[in-house]
This record gives C-alpha cells, structure tokens and sequence, in this order.
C-alpha cells in the first residue's frame, strides 16, 4: 500500500479485527479502515472451525478494502501467545579486532542462536540485554566499538498449524503474509521502556484464552497461555444464576464486586424482565476471576526469583474490561499490585483495544526497517 500504511490481522480467541493506518505525527497514529468480525475461537493449539476463521477474515478484508478504495498486497497477522513458543538464549560473537557494531553484527548475534524447532518456524528475535566487550549493558549496541558483542535474545516460534491454516486461507488471495507475535507487540507499545529495563509481569486477559508474560527490556523471558478468561466468568455467572449465555454475557459488564447490600436489581433483556441479586451475581464474577487468578499463580510460582518481588501486574485485553472491582479483586488474589494498561489514544484508549493497536505499531516499524535495507 501507498502513504506507508499497513494492514494487520489481529486474532484473539473469539473475534478478528483487520486495521489500515500508519503512524502519524507525534506518535500518534491514522487509521483508514477497521472492522471486527467474531468468530468460535481456538483451544488447545487449534481453531474450532477454520473454515468459519476464514470466512471471518474475508469479510473484514473486504469491508477495509472498500473502505480504502484499493486491495491489500501485505498483510501482518498477530500470531497469538496459544501459538507462539518463546526462546530465552544467551549468545556471544566475537570479532578478530576492536569494530564498531553494525546492524550487520546485531543480526549474526541473532542468527547463532536460531534453531529448527520441530512443529514450530521461526518467526522473531528480539534482545532483552546487549553487553559489548567492556561490560557496558546497552539498549542499542550499534555505533558503539567493541571486540564482542553479548546478549540475552528471545527467540520467537510460531505453530506451523497456525502458518499453514493462514497460508491455506489466503492461498488464492495473492496477499503476501507477515507473522509478529501479539504479545510481544503488546509490551513493547504499552510498557514503558524504562519499566522494561528491569522485570515487567504483563497479562493478556482475553475472551477464552489468556497469556502471561515476563518482559525484559524488548523481549520476553518467560511466557505462558491459559485457557482462561471473560467466558469462564460468563459461565459461573449462568450456573450460579440459572440464567442464559446471552443474559450471563449483558450481566458481567453490569456486576460491581463493591456492592454488600444484598439488593435486587431489574434488568431487562429484549423481552425478558429479571430481578438480579447483586450480591449473587458479584460472588459469581469473583468466582470466575479467582479461576484467571489461579492460573496466574501457578505461573508465579514456577517463575519464582526476586526479579519478580513487589513487581506490579500489568494488564490489557478484553477479559477484565468493564468489570468494576475487577482490578481490585485480582490485586488481592495474586498479592500484588495489578495495573490496567491501554493505547495512549483517544477513542482507542480501552482494554480491547490493545493488540490491535500494538500490532500497528510493530508492523509499521517492521515496515520501515524492511525497506530502509531495502532501499540500502
């Protein structure tokens, strides 16, 4: 496309979203098109059904592509955390004499740790730390003089399942493909790079699926996804209320875990008139977060260290959006501080928003490194 925009794919697990902007001034952005389509989601490793994924991505391909009066030729699709197998390597090249560091001797410390993982492509590497040969420890090592060159290198692996479902998808698009991985884009664009240089705790709370990460400098060490989020919410809410999957999903935006009066409230769905315990239905909602709650301990507790001590819990994506008290809640569960984190922009300054705006991000600077080593 022309104007430097791109396209991005945003998957999560259970709608997609297809964006056309690029980065205006100030660090803002201009979006040219948008639109959101749901689909049944994944599990385990997989799609439900991806023939209804693809139909999904057509037509939000299509409605942009009106939008925008011209067809997409690049797309860059986020790669969530349930396909994406993270590699933490410490690595070190030498040089035969004092030069001064190119791009060219970044990417050979890159490339002398990438690996052929079986059921996995390589698809990203990042750096968390870069030592030159005089022990400084650098964000950016290029310009500097230096004997070696040192650092600690996430390595980022996507699913073949995944590639190969969105390369059979878009097989006869004539749509050249791109994969970056979701939840990197999401930490480096809403975490501070200050905050980075040491340890950050940064959770994606999404609809069925929700990957925790341990984020240093501009990779990730450690990173896990649960099959936990808004919907587990949404299914104590029904068992504990008696009430359908659509009441259930109208009542979680409408819990507020500070109430202790024990009123009823009405609530009017279409033509179902109901009186709703507050009390019962916050119980319920504390029920399902204590679920996402779990899972975050567990990861806690196998990524034990002082690193992680007093560390707030950064969070964003749609599964605690619009819950009063859910922060709370969860601050008490895990014993630590949890910290909402959204874009910086207006209108787009919710949880739900943040992947797809991350994504937009990373792939625009993607597409300007490609084709500044292009151009030289």
């Amino acid at each position: 496309m022309n104007h430097g925009r791109v396209a991005v794919l945003d998957i999560r697990s259970s709608e997609i979203s297809v964006l056309v902007g690029a980065q205006g001034v100030n660090n803002t952005f201009v979006f040219n098109a948008s639109h959101t389509e749901s689909y049944y989601g994944y599990e385990n490793g997989q799609f439900y059904d991806k023939g209804q994924l693809s139909d999904a991505i057509f037509r939000a391909i299509s409605a942009v592509e009106k939008t925008i009066g011209e067809r997409l030729r690049m797309l860059y699709v986020g790669v969530p955390g349930e396909f994406v197998r993270v590699i933490p390597k410490e690595r070190s090249v030498g040089f035969p004499r004092k030069r001064k560091i190119s791009d060219r001797e970044r990417d050979a410390l890159f490339e002398s740790g990438r690996d052929e993982i079986k059921g996995y492509r390589f698809i990203s590497a990042t750096s968390m730390i870069y030592i030159t040969s005089d022990n400084r420890r650098v964000v950016n090592p290029v310009g500097l003089h230096a004997t070696s060159l040192s650092g600690l290198i996430s390595y980022f692996y996507c699913s073949n399942y995944f590639a190969e479902t969105m390369e059979e998808i878009f097989e006869k698009s004539r749509i050249e493909l791109r994969y970056l991985p979701t939840q990197l884009a999401m930490a480096n664009y809403l975490i501070p790079a200050e905050t980075r240089d040491e340890y950050a705790l940064f959770l994606d709370c999404g609809y069925l699926s929700s990957t925790i990460s341990v984020v240093l400098g501009s990779g990730i060490m450690a990173q896990e996804t649960f099959w936990v989020g808004k919907a587990h919410i949404i299914g104590r809410i029904m068992e504990n209320l008696n009430v359908s999957f659509e009441v259930a999903s109208a009542l979680v935006v409408n819990a507020n875990l500070y109430v202790k009066d024990g009123r009823v409230a009405e609530f009017e769905f279409g033509d179902e008139h109901l009186e709703i315990d507050t009390t019962k239905l916050a119980e319920a909602v504390k029920e399902g977060l204590d679920i996402i709650c779990e899972a975050i301990s567990g990861f806690l507790e196998a990524c034990s260290g002082r690193e992680l001590d007093f560390k707030p819990l950064y969070f964003t994506g749609e599964g605690l959006a619009d819950i009063r008290g859910a922060r709370e809640h969860v601050t008490n569960r895990v014993s630590r501080v949890a910290e909402p984190l959204v874009p910086n922009l207006p209108y787009y300054n919710k949880l739900p928003m943040s992947s797809r705006i991350a994504l937009v991000d990373m792939a625009y600077r993607e597409n300007r490194r490609r084709g500044f080593r292009k151009r030289l």
